[in-house]
């Protein structure tokens, strides 16, 4: 007896010691990913927005104060994000959904697919909004091509019970896994569903006719205590908006709380990378679907037990990072050095250990073509730490409007007080706004707001004609189909042939 007993005791200590050696070698990504999220975030120095659990997260890990999307949209972000390519190199022009109907390009390897190769447990819960489903499948979906988008991407609790499922699946499979929790708070609710307020801040928030989320303490915020992002104009009307879009971000902040508990709870607070970002800037006029600082840079926090804690790194970097960098951890495949000249993603995993050092040259890029499907003004741009060279193909025309800005209380007041011709206390008039030119060149450091065009300055030229070369070696690289346009064609050999228009 006592001999089986000694048996049975050294058989249960290899099992025990064979699920450490598990858990331990094990590498998790959870991503969580904000649409349209920008800086209102406590650890961005916003004093007004409550955000304690994505502040917390970033006492952890490392705070990135020099992170940008390549591209202002909701679809080309994402597919951006998950292939490590530019939306005109991976087929992702404008938005997936409706009559929109974009998709990335049938040969692209998105990273659920990549990662599935490799044996590793994928899902994503929340907003997908990329196709085709081919491209972008996960092992596990719970998105709105078969939930309300609400209630899979605003309701908190409906997401810590997915998260739950996740994970408990991942744990019986005994498989290292990556997550993507994309949230559909902070964006408009817009022309779809007024009823819940300009942000659904009013969504589940346990009024009348608006439901309940049980897990949602709603903030509410004062309109004349925001803090006002420079590209919005100080009036009452932008301000509450403004106050409304603080609520939704204060629920997406609970529902960060709630699923990093539910990665604590499964055991994996100690082996995950754990990031938060978002898509794209915010939907104010000068944010998302613009080349401006507030519609390309976002927040980036990352978080790795045993890497830097409660640091700030001045590194640049893009979301076309994520896809090096995830499988750097995840596969121990870190990407090979680029060349001493080359403008790929790279891996940001060293950085959450060492800080590298800052040099001017450093640089990202981005290119936008629609957002929605008339929305065609394709943009291409490069952003050192210094200067920002932005290259408008579609000059002649109008800048677009998407319908969830157009009906917004901000931008309403905006062609209220136009057509009124009553005071505007913005930053640019409507019809500066319009209309561009081809080329707009901005000094960061200097003109942070990007209101005075250094374009063509003589001091200037030898630093745009250096910007403008690394952009068109980028877009070269990229096989960008719009590299000649609008002064050329691109020719079946890769060579602009001119179309002696002038410009």
């Amino acid at each position: 007896m006592k001999k089986q007993s000694g048996v049975y005791w050294v058989i249960l200590l290899c099992l025990l010691f064979t699920e450490t050696v598990f858990t331990s070698s094990q590498r998790n990504v959870l991503l969580l990913l904000a649409d349209d999220g920008g800086f209102e975030i406590g650890a961005y120095q916003n004093k007004i927005c409550q955000t304690p659990n994505i502040d917390a997260l970033a006492r952890r890990g490392v705070i990135f104060n020099n992170a940008f999307t390549s591209v202002s949209s909701c679809s080309p972000s994402r597919a951006a994000l998950l292939t490590g390519m530019p939306s005109h190199q991976n087929g992702m022009y404008g938005l997936h959904h409706g009559i929109h109907h974009f998709n990335s390009f049938d040969n692209v390897t998105s990273l659920p697919t990549l990662l599935r190769r490799h044996d590793v447990f994928t899902g994503i819960i929340g907003k997908k909004h990329v196709g085709p489903a081919s491209v972008f499948r996960f092992d596990f979906e719970r998105t709105e091509e078969t939930l309300p988008i609400n209630q899979v991407g605003r309701n908190i609790t409906f997401i810590k019970q997915l998260t739950k499922e996740f994970l408990a699946e991942a744990n019986k499979q005994q498989k290292a896994f990556f997550l993507l929790v994309a949230f559909h708070d902070p964006h408009r609710c817009g022309h779809h569903e007024p009823q819940f307020g300009p942000f659904c801040e009013r969504f589940g928030s346990g009024e009348d006719g608006m439901g309940l989320i049980p897990d949602w303490k709603p903030w509410y915020y004062q309109w004349d205590e925001v803090q006002l992002p420079y590209n919005v104009q100080d009036t009452e009307a932008a301000r509450r908006d403004i106050a409304a879009q603080y609520t939704t971000i204060s629920r997406l902040d609970q529902g960060v709380g709630l699923v990093l508990k539910e990665l604590e709870t499964a055991g994996h607070s100690g082996d995950t990378l754990v990031m938060y970002t978002s898509d794209n800037g915010i939907p104010f006029p000068g944010g998302r679907t613009t080349a401006y600082e507030a519609g390309l840079r976002v927040p980036l926090l990352a978080a790795l037990p045993g890497a830097r804690a409660g640091a700030a790194s001045a590194a640049m970097a893009s979301l076309l990072d994520l896809l090096p960098t995830v499988r750097h951890w995840l596969l121990h495949q870190p990407p090979p050095p680029p060349p001493p000249s080359s403008d790929r993603p790279k891996s940001l995993l060293p950085i959450l250990y060492k800080e590298p050092p800052a040099l001017e040259s450093d640089a990202v890029f981005a290119s936008q073509a629609h957002h929605e499907v008339t929305m065609y003004y394709p943009m291409r741009a490069v952003r050192t730490r210094r200067y920002k060279l932005i290259h408008n193909i579609n000059f002649g025309m109008p800048f677009p409007i998407d319908q969830d800005l157009y009906v917004s209380p901000t931008f309403q007041d905006i062609l209220n007080r136009t057509r009124a011709r009553q005071p505007l206390p913005w930053y640019k008039t409507l019809k500066q706004y319009y209309y561009r030119p081809q080329w707009e060149l901005y000094d960061i450091r200097r003109d942070p707001a990007e209101t005075n065009n250094l374009h063509g300055k003589p001091s200037l030229a030898a630093t745009e004609a250096e910007l403008a070369a690394r952009l068109r070696g980028w877009l070269r690289d990229t096989h960008d189909p719009w590299r000649c346009a609008p002064a050329a064609v691109l020719a079946a050999d890769g060579q602009c042939a001119p179309l002696h228009a002038g410009l």
